[in-house]
């Protein structure tokens, strides 16, 4: 019964039809009519028009974005626990030949207009400093709380008043469109994003997410950098046709949906063992290791977090089943004898 992570999850069965009926002659690289398809389509979910295109990897399309928004002398705003700091492996830092991270603090991963600022008012405007250039931002965050349209909409005010570029890490942006109810567009470009990571592969795709710029001229130089990355696959209509039948009839949000609602469900049996709210698929709870031993000898599989810490996460097709055992294995420690 495995709660460690949403990356290991299944492939959809509508994905993997997608990629069966896309297995026939076309053009190589991103000239198939799959990958053409992507700018119509995607366009048509953000309202507004947009391009797209498609990458292998969250890393790939985190950090292409960076490098389309900030040059190898900048710097790149984002939280001290973003996933791009904590677990890129330096690949920012590769991508934008050396852009430097500037970190700031915020409960939950959660950057805010005044966190920001307190990083960048502290830099001199002078040669000897490196000056920021982007600002990015994880929706949902790596603690799994969710930016509403009115805090993406300060921080791309904050963005634009300093003439900064604004990154949206879209790894779990369809569990935050699920909770939230809004549209795809009030959590984007009509908040001030420049460019989405929109994640797939964590909500039912294979190998597939989507690099979604918001502002003109952004993909063109991304095309190049790539192909200069060996991220430009000769077959690339098997990750097109992945993206378009993951956006078809809004399976994404169904997909992450079904997550939210198992993660729910946990966090209802949890009670004061909460660390954070649970505003999408990511649970972390206060758990001692003799207790989360306890729940291994079950059959549970997910990982230790901080001290005294367990992180719990769902996944699109996790075991109804298996969530009501785990429910109830969470509600049994604070009864049970050691």
């Amino acid at each position: 019964m495995r709660f460690f992570s949403d990356n290991a999850a299944r492939i959809h069965p509508k994905v993997m039809e997608a990629i069966v009926a896309a297995d026939q002659m076309d053009a190589a690289y991103d000239g198939d009519r799959w990958s053409k398809a992507l700018d119509g389509r995607l366009s048509e979910l953000f309202g507004t028009e947009v391009e797209v295109l498609w990458v292998p990897t969250g890393t790939a399309a985190n950090c292409l974005a960076l490098a389309a928004l900030c040059p190898p002398y900048g710097g790149v705003v984002c939280h001290r626990d973003s996933h791009i700091q904590n677990d890129e492996g330096g690949a920012p830092e590769f991508y934008t030949h050396g852009a430097k991270l500037m970190l700031a603090d915020g409960d939950g991963a959660k950057l805010t207009p005044d966190t920001i600022r307190s990083v960048i008012d502290a830099i001199a405007n002078d040669v000897h400093r490196v000056q920021p250039h982007a600002i990015s931002i994880t929706n949902a965050t790596e603690y799994g709380r969710v930016y509403n349209p009115d805090e993406v909409a300060a921080i791309g005010a904050l963005a634009k008043e300093r003439g900064l570029g604004f990154h949206m890490d879209g790894a779990r942006f369809a569990n935050a469109v699920a909770r939230l109810g809004c549209t795809p567009a009030a959590l984007t470009w009509q908040s001030g994003v420049d460019a989405l990571s929109f994640g797939f592969v964590k909500n039912g795709a294979m190998s597939a997410e989507a690099l979604v710029f918001f502002k003109p001229g952004l993909a063109d130089t991304t095309r190049r950098r790539r192909k200069r990355a060996g991220l430009l696959m000769s077959k690339g209509r098997y990750l097109a046709a992945q993206v378009l039948s993951m956006v078809e009839n809004d399976l994404w949000i169904a997909n992450g949906a079904l997550a939210n609602a198992c993660a729910e469900r946990l966090a209802g049996a949890a009670g004061n063992r909460l660390v954070y709210p649970v505003e999408a698929n990511e649970v972390f709870l206060r758990a001692t290791p003799e207790e989360a031993a306890r729940l291994r000898a079950q059959g549970f599989d997910f990982y230790d977090w901080a001290d005294g810490e367990i992180r719990l996460v769902t996944a699109w097709d996790t075991d109804g089943q298996h969530v009501a055992r785990l429910a109830d294995a969470i509600a049994a420690l604070d009864t049970s004898t050691t």
